[in-house]
């Protein structure tokens, strides 16, 4: 009843491990049930779970690091095209059927700057004025037929390719792409005038 707790632990003895287990656990040899990571695995590993930074400076470097890395790459897949790094409103197949499906063909709008300039030096002309209203009428005229075009056919080529796909904002996105010059558009084009889609 008032026995000593120490001699009530010595006199039960512990449980020995079998010798199946002890050589288990001394083998150096076992595998580890994974291949051992490279190096360069090991290291990104490490950075990834490096230890949060213990002042506010500390944070906000690292935070203008990470934006750095972030608008390089993005500036990278808005050249090349990579899907991963691009911004929200350029991602996913729809979007990038329909940049393919605007820079396949020519459009007027693309070069609204340019008829904006010639009409601007007819206007300031004297006896043109008439005639820089009227072409700038027919100009926005042909826009708009372009802009009603592109949309039907754009919206029958998007039901054929892609039925189950949500087509909200590609027609917007359509044609607020052609009102860039083709060499200026980001993403950068990916195909060639009068190649098809991809």
């Amino acid at each position: 009843m008032f026995r000593s707790r120490s001699k009530e632990n010595q006199s039960s003895p512990a449980a020995e491990p079998t010798p199946e287990e002890a050589s288990r656990a001394r083998d150096p040899q076992a595998p580890k049930g994974r291949p051992t990571p490279k190096r360069s695995e090991a290291e990104a590993l490490r950075k990834a779970t490096a230890r949060p930074p213990t002042d506010r400076k500390e944070a906000a470097r690292r935070a203008r690091e990470a934006r750095r890395k972030a608008m390089e790459k993005q500036r990278e897949a808005l050249v090349t095209g990579r899907e991963e790094f691009l911004p929200y409103r350029d991602r996913g197949p729809v979007r990038r059927f329909a940049r393919d499906f605007v820079d396949t063909r020519w459009h007027v709008a693309e070069y609204f700057l340019i008829y904006a300039i010639i009409i601007l030096v007819l206007s300031m002309v004297p006896g043109q004025q008439a005639f820089a209203l009227l072409l700038w009428m027919g100009i926005i005229l042909a826009m708009i037929v372009d802009w009603v075009a592109l949309r039907f056919r754009l919206k029958r080529a998007l039901k054929e390719r892609f039925p189950n796909e949500s087509h909200k904002g590609a027609y917007p996105y359509a044609l607020m792409r052609t009102l860039q010059v083709r060499r200026l558009r980001l993403p950068k084009p990916q195909v060639k005038r009068g190649e098809a889609p991809r």
